[in-house]
């Protein structure tokens, strides 16, 4: 697999992780997934404020309030050349939300990024949450990629 990643930064923030561990951590979830797609892949991370992750949480999930991640597959195109690049889709995050979250859980702010980071990408490859045996199957994924990224198991206590 040969990853391109778009990091787009809209937004003033502290705590706001380099491009480098952004793909890094993009990566580590798209090797261990098991759905790694072969060939070249692209897909998009756009870091956002409150406002922007607002408008496309209502827009999208008809939830009029900010949220940390939101993830946007591509899809499959079909009659796409095998020497292609194919888009996985694109995940917008929230800096302000990341943060908010990381302070009020007690968890380190680039540890957090990570996890919402791995979370988002796996959505990309088709993982959900929308029953107990999908909740189960994405989170025992994201504990075990955040631990070879050295980051504590956020579902510990929970």
């Amino acid at each position: 697999m040969q990853l391109n990643v778009d990091v787009q930064i809209a937004c003033d923030g502290d705590g706001i992780p380099t491009e480098d561990d952004i793909c890094n951590w993009i990566e580590a979830t798209l090797q261990q997934s098991g759905r790694s797609p072969d060939g070249r892949v692209d897909l998009a991370v756009r870091v956002v404020g409150t406002e922007e992750i607002r408008r496309l949480n209502g827009l999208y999930r008809e939830q009029d309030k900010p949220t940390n991640v939101l993830s946007f597959p591509a899809g499959e195109i079909d009659g796409l050349p095998d020497d292609e690049a194919r888009s996985l889709g694109d995940i917008v995050i929230c800096a302000a939300v990341v943060a908010d979250e990381a302070s009020e859980q007690g968890k380190v702010l680039a540890d957090h990024w990570c996890h919402m980071l791995v979370h988002g990408a796996l959505h990309l490859l088709g993982f959900d949450h929308a029953n107990d045996a999908e909740t189960i199957e994405m989170e025992g994924l994201e504990t075990v990629i955040l631990a070879s990224q050295n980051v504590t198991d956020p579902y510990a206590g929970s």
